[in-house]
């Protein structure tokens, strides 16, 4: 990065591809040391394209063995190397080209390409991971079908895995044997893979609504097969609920899931072979927590759902990105959604968002969900592309309709099976099939930045009707300094002052009790009618029906009248989270606020008195607003200061509740059996959160009874519970349960990395210390992608005594680790830089400290990747 600026891709010099890839032969000879790939690539020029157009071949760290076109070398200067690989010219309409490479699997620290995990051979090519491999046209819009022929030695490689159906297995001299692996479907590079191993096979079935049978197979180490019964239930779920929700079939007659434990994501759609993390797969009650089922059963159905939205359809371009991630996080949300956590989801998306896209869409590195530029794709696998993009998605339902939305999904995977597209595309289809105009729409693809809509209203008594009143505006992103208003769907309803709600008109429409109010310009008014009293307090926002941030000037009475009464579960908590929000940024600003701190514990008793609230939504509505969304309350914080008023207005509110709390709190005994329920989920949820209030509070027994949790405890999910509840305690049981942790678990990897996160994250003692201590403990791998996120994430997002220490010491420490962790892994390196890009948003002191760490490792010669976060994070 010193010498030199990563060079920009920009949408705008998008040019589709001038030749034709009718198909791909591929031959692996497999060692982890020296593997040969050997591929044959029959090319035709693509229809419209010039004469004397060159066919590029991308290629990275690649020994060329061989290069023939239709079997002889090339002529004399056919061919250029540069940094993107080859470039051949002079070639007739049609031709079988030949390539011949090898590469070192074992020394590819970086995890993309073929590397080795744990013995085993893998790959990730998403997003330009193919050309690591061999010479290859890879770019998503190059589709083509692949024949995969795999040769390694049958003792230390039994399992030979690829896409597609198995069409031809044996053996061969000295040891070896082979398989050929055919994938009927065009693909791009990006979705290929490949896996040879010493693995065992769990295996299931599923029958499709067609009748066809589908062999589910999950591969992993021997000794972890007894992990794998979530993951196949989970598959088995997602297949189904994708028929009937979505009308989605499966189309090879194999699904198979390898579980790899270096792994720089969480998992990859691979055509029929996805690879995941090994934390997304493995699961069992005493090794995982139901936050870990969770997550395993919704990124199963993620990768499972790509297969008709990113595999069947894929994106044209890497801008594109959302078309296939937004709408697949989509489907896997509604999915945990009505399988799983109906109660919470839409509250647990929102957090998200508020917590980390929010602050995304307000930094140096914020982006439109299709970007129009780019230095180094990687960077951009991101919450906005991802979850803002699938709350575009959400949206396109509100406005359209259901009925609408569905047949537009229908049709779009009709129109386009089998091709590569772009965000356009889908939302054209979405207007044709709902005959709505969705020009303003687009703009949510185009503009970045999070809008602030304002809400007021005015009710007139003497016709009995409310005038509403809403703005919006997007502040300014680099490189997007005019904004535009767009099309904002807000869903809202009226409360009466017994706290039901109230039925209403919306002009041109009948009476109802909930409305959504389009937003297309910079403002606009909205009149509701027949109301015979005057609301109490409005419902805004209702299932979260648009990522903005809404300011509707409620005081404090009508925010506490939403707590307690309103029956939108998003709505709900937002009023609370709001009501703590201020309680915050009082005890920042001057002195407390008693009056309010007093109407939140008011408020709150009455949830604990209220016997018709689900458990897991009591659970959720006892949270705080967490760290990172407070810290955007401000346009400068001192983050101690903010960590030590949260934790004061949690004390004020709570411990007069110390005794309702005890009491309230589920019976572990009843409840600590591991099932895979949302009863018993939302049982668990709400004891560990009324232990950790407890224990924060300082409320008598406390700490014993975590204790006591911890050493009775059958599941993973109340052992952690207790583990966490006392992990920012200063009383000694901390340091004696941690380490009893450490020595049950240290053989298991996945497990361990939880005692990992826990002792980053910890505020007490000297965190520094015990950050260097962590790193040296034998169980830490800087190979390990999983490792050096539990260790350095927690650090920086929760540890904030230690991490923004006043001498600047817990920067300097981090741009330390990431720049030797960028040598070796420059995805994980970028990833984890992302807390030192928010330098601006901090007290001036701190602002400069990490403005220098910055400054001195734009200084070092870094990845492409990490240099592109460093130079946006400086150029604000």
């Amino acid at each position: 990065m010193k010498d030199a600026t990563p060079s920009m891709v920009l949408l705008s010099e998008y040019r589709a591809p001038d030749w034709v890839v009718e198909d791909l032969d591929l031959r692996f000879d497999l060692d982890p040391a020296s593997t040969r790939v050997e591929s044959l690539i029959r090319v035709r020029r693509a229809e419209g394209a010039e004469a004397g157009a060159a066919l590029r071949l991308h290629g990275r760290d690649l020994e060329l063995l061989r290069l023939e076109v239709d079997g002889k070398a090339p002529e004399s200067g056919a061919v250029t190397t540069d940094a993107e690989g080859l470039l051949l010219t002079g070639l007739p309409d049609s031709a079988a080209i030949t390539v011949e490479t090898c590469i070192r699997p074992e020394a590819n620290t970086a995890l993309e390409g073929l590397y080795v995990s744990g013995g085993t051979l893998c790959t990730q090519c998403e997003p330009e991971g193919f050309r690591r491999i061999t010479y290859f046209p890879d770019r998503p819009d190059v589709l083509t079908r692949y024949r995969v022929r795999l040769e390694a030695d049958a003792s230390r490689y039994p399992v030979l895995l690829a896409n597609g159906n198995r069409v031809e297995a044996g053996e061969l001299p000295a040891g070896r044997h082979y398989a050929v692996w055919e994938d009927p479907f065009p693909k791009p590079s990006y979705l290929f893979a490949l896996v040879a191993g010493d693995l065992s096979c769990v295996s299931d079935r599923f029958t499709t609504r067609s009748g066809r049978e589908v062999a589910l197979e999950v591969y992993v180490e021997h000794h972890n097969r007894d992990r794998c019964a979530h993951a196949l239930a989970s598959l088995k779920r997602a297949m189904r609920y994708d028929e009937d929700a979505f009308g989605r079939e499966y189309d090879l007659d194999v699904y198979m899931i390898v579980a790899v434990e270096d792994f720089n994501m969480g998992a990859m759609e691979n055509k029929g072979l996805n690879l995941f993390n090994a934390k997304y797969v493995l699961a069992s009650p005493e090794t995982a927590t139901d936050n870990d089922y969770v997550h395993i059963e919704g990124v199963i159905a993620h990768e499972y759902f790509h297969n008709w939205s990113g595999n069947r359809v894929t994106c044209r371009d890497w801008f594109q990105l959302s078309l296939k991630e937004g709408l697949t996080v989509f489907r896997d949300q509604e999915f945990t959604t009505d399988c799983t956590l109906f109660g919470v989801k839409r509250i647990d998306d929102a957090q998200g968002l508020r917590a980390f896209q929010f602050p995304e869409d307000a930094g140096p590195l914020a982006h439109p969900v299709r970007p129009d530029r780019y230095a180094e794709i990687n960077n951009f696998y991101t919450m906005t592309v991802y979850e803002k993009g699938a709350e575009l998605i959400r949206m396109l339902r509100t406005l359209i309709g259901r009925e609408a939305f569905r047949r537009g999904l229908d049709l779009y995977f009709e129109r386009f099976d089998g091709q590569a597209v772009t965000t356009e595309d889908f939302v054209d289809v979405m207007a044709e099939a709902s005959g709505r105009d969705l020009a303003r729409f687009r703009r949510w693809y185009t503009q970045a930045g999070t809008p602030r809509v304002t809400a007021r209203t005015h009710f007139d008594s003497r016709v009995g009707a409310l005038q509403i009143d809403l703005g919006q505006e997007t502040p300014p992103t680099p490189g997007q300094q005019e904004k535009h208003p767009l099309h904002i769907p807000v869903r809202l309803s009226l409360l009466g002052r017994d706290g039901r709600v109230l039925p209403a008109r919306l002009e041109g429409a009948a009476e109802a009790t909930e409305f959504v109010v389009e937003l297309t310009e910079e403002a606009q008014s909205f009149r509701l009618s027949g109301l015979r009293e005057a609301p109490a307090a409005v419902s805004w926002l209702r299932g979260f029906s648009a990522p903005v941030r809404l300011d509707a000037g409620q005081d404090t009475a009508e925010l506490a009248h939403l707590v307690v009464h309103d029956d939108d579960a998003f709505a709900r908590w937002d009023a609370l989270q709001a009501l703590l929000r201020r309680a915050v940024i009082a005890r920042i600003g001057s002195e407390p606020d008693p009056v309010l701190e007093a109407a939140l514990t008011t408020a709150i008793g009455a949830l604990l008195e209220d016997s018709g609230i689900e458990p897991v939504v009591l659970a959720t509505l006892l949270d705080l607003p967490s760290h990172r969304e407070l810290m955007e309350s401000f346009e400068r914080a001192d983050p101690v200061a903010v960590d030590a008023a949260r934790h004061a207005v949690e004390q004020a509110v709570f411990q007069p509740l110390a005794e309702r709390l005890a009491s309230g709190a589920p019976d572990p005994g009843r409840w600590d059996d591991g099932a895979f329920t949302a009863e018993a989920m939302g049982q668990r949820r709400l004891l560990n959160r009324i232990l950790a209030l407890r224990v924060a509070i300082g409320a008598a027994g406390a700490v014993e009874d975590a204790v006591r949790q911890y050493r009775e405890a059958r599941s993973q999910t109340l052992a952690m519970g207790a583990l966490a509840a006392v992990n920012d305690s200063a009383d000694p049981a901390r340091g004696e349960l941690l380490a009893d942790f450490e020595r049950r678990h240290r053989a298991d990897p996945l497990v361990l990395g939880k005692w990992f996160a826990l002792e980053s994250g910890s505020q007490v003692g000297d965190g520094l210390a015990r950050l260097e201590r962590l790193l040296d403990h034998p169980g830490f791998r800087w190979s390990n992608p999983n490792r050096v996120r539990a260790v350095l994430g927690p650090f920086m997002a929760q540890n904030h005594r230690h991490f923004h220490r006043e001498d600047g010491a817990g920067y300097q420490r981090l741009a330390d680790y990431l720049e030797h962790l960028d040598s070796l892994n420059p995805q994980t390196s970028a990833r984890l830089a992302q807390p030192l890009t928010r330098w601006q948003r901090l007290d001036p002191a701190r602002s400069a400290q990490m403005r220098q760490v910055l400054e001195r490792l734009a200084g070092k010669d870094l990845s492409p990747d990490l240099a592109d976060v460093i130079q946006r994070a400086l150029a604000r």
